[in-house]
């Protein structure tokens, strides 16, 4: 085989949290290795629900940058996709629909200019996986499709998509998808058993990873709190990521209330903030603040400031979806506070590891007692900040996940 690949997915960089950061920073290793790769994705939106600058002026045709990583070049073409400001199930669904529609008329452009050896669509959306079958029939590419979120049945446990015919619709195409890839992968144990159940066929386990070179632990928390504003003596408890359904962030601000000693910090953004900033100003919570998302050079310092993290998510999610920030709060060497039950997959890598705290997920009395452990001092917690450092440099770097997948996705298809 050839090293020409070609990825496929709505999320790509400038965005810097989720998805987005993952591909970007794949498809920069695998061009830093030699692969010549190119990329079909759509102009940033996330974490915000609506398209960035410079590329707001874009955002209605298509559009083709090159991107420089050391001394290759990448070539990103964009597409116009649907972004709703307020997403819903089927507003969800449109998004989907109207990248599909637009990804595969940018692969019929592309296919009588170069050949791929490989393509590599990114779920979700589930669907670019028929881009990905089309592209492997019509030109004979080895075809990868990589799962970050089981889609369907997040849709279906959250009652986004409530008609069970339309869910098992979906559940077939997404099987057709699977049998007729050459490489299913998916980013956590439990997340690779779901896929071959269902898809009868073995899956790679890709998880994803963290820049420990980027992030990692610094001396001094208290100056640090300073710097931003606060107190060298505040307790500082910290959620930073994307602000959507899924999470049950409310929880929080009910944790606040309790510990009103402790200072709260949202920091990123998304649909459920605006919600969020009103709960807090309805409940009077002069412990709760809300921050922009952090530019990539003072964010490992603004997450050493944090003297415990909270890693929450509804019980529904937690196997279906791994939380991305948590590689980051390993990384850097950090306290984490995690809502999954037990049996869960994250659950299960948590307390082998011993590297968090667990409570019950969509359980108040839990949160607010574990908040109450992670400040109990018993030495406990400082065992577990050792043991999340030692993860993440073990089993969490880039290199050594991308040289594993390659391996095993890649090398052997």
């Amino acid at each position: 085989m050839g090293k020409n690949l070609l990825l496929v997915g709505y999320n790509y960089y400038p965005e810097l949290t989720g998805i987005g950061k993952y591909s970007s920073e794949m498809i920069n290793w695998l061009a830093e290795n030699d692969y010549d790769c190119e990329v079909i994705t759509t102009y940033p939106y996330y974490p915000y629900w609506s398209v960035q600058e410079p590329y707001r002026k874009k955002r209605f045709w298509y559009s083709t940058e090159i991107q420089q990583v050391g001394d290759k070049k990448i070539k990103v073409h964009r597409c116009p996709m649907y972004v709703p400001t307020k997403p819903s199930g089927l507003k969800r669904m449109l998004l989907d629909v109207s990248f599909f529609i637009s990804a595969f008329i940018r692969i019929l452009m592309l296919m009588p200019k170069r050949k791929f050896d490989y393509i590599l669509t990114v779920a979700p959306s589930f669907q670019v996986g028929l881009l990905g079958y089309f592209y492997k029939k019509v030109r004979k590419a080895k075809h990868i499709y990589h799962i970050q979120d089981l889609q369907i049945e997040m849709a279906k446990d959250l009652k986004m998509i409530k008609s069970p015919k339309v869910i098992n619709a979906l559940f077939k195409v997404e099987k057709f998808i699977m049998k007729n890839s050459d490489t299913v992968s998916s980013i956590s144990k439990k997340m690779v058993d779901k896929v071959q159940k269902k898809s009868q066929k073995e899956v790679v386990l890709f998880p994803n990873w963290s820049d420990t070179k980027s992030f990692y632990p610094l001396p001094d928390r208290n100056k640090i709190k300073e710097n931003f504003g606060f107190k060298a003596e505040d307790k500082i408890i910290l959620y930073s990521g994307g602000m959507g359904e899924k999470q049950g962030l409310d929880a929080i601000l009910y944790a606040a209330q309790e510990h009103k000693k402790y200072q709260f910090i949202f920091c990123g953004t998304g649909p459920y903030k605006l919600q969020l900033r009103k709960m807090a100003k309805r409940m009077e919570l002069k412990n709760v603040h809300f921050f922009p998302l952090q530019p990539h050079e003072s964010f490992n310092s603004f997450l050493n400031m944090a003297d415990l993290h909270l890693v929450v998510q509804k019980n529904v999610a937690s196997d279906l979806v791994m939380p991305s920030k948590l590689n980051t709060i390993l990384s850097v060497g950090g306290l984490a506070l995690i809502t999954a039950n037990k049996a869960t997959g994250l659950h299960n890598l948590v307390k082998k590891n011993k590297m968090g705290i667990l409570v019950d997920a969509e359980n108040q009395n839990a949160l607010n007692q574990g908040i109450n452990q992670a400040f109990s001092k018993n030495g406990e917690e400082t065992r577990m900040t050792r043991n999340a450092r030692i993860y993440a440099e073990t089993h969490l770097s880039l290199n050594k996940v991308m040289k594993n997948f390659e391996d095993s996705a890649l090398k052997n298809v």
